[in-house]
């Protein structure tokens, strides 16, 4: 898999650990709104906009209205994609050891 597969705004959103936390908040509780999701986390309302801004413009939430209410939701699609990248990384090193493995046997 190539790199061009995998978005570079998905790696910078990851890069974060406030957005991290968010994902795993999103992952553990289902749906929430922003306050749910980022109370205890000590942030400003500015701030917390800005990290769900970030992280739903390179798909990893989605935001839905219910009523008065948004609900962020986790996409994890883009996460696949990094994981096959990743997982791709792994693989061709593992057949690289292999070989030099085999070298000296």
């Amino acid at each position: 898999m190539s790199m061009t597969n995998v978005s570079d705004e998905v790696f910078a959103a990851l890069a974060d650990p406030v957005r991290r936390e968010i994902l795993v908040r999103l992952s553990r509780g289902g749906p929430q709104t922003t306050g749910a999701l980022t109370s205890r986390m000590g942030m400003t309302r500015q701030g917390a906009s800005r990290h769900l801004a970030t992280l739903e413009s390179c798909g990893l939430i989605t935001s839905r209205r219910h009523g008065r209410v948004i609900l962020r939701e986790l996409n994890p699609a883009p996460l696949r994609g990094t994981e096959a990248w990743i997982q791709s990384l792994a693989n061709q090193w593992d057949e690289r050891l292999e070989r030099l493995k085999r070298q000296y046997e």
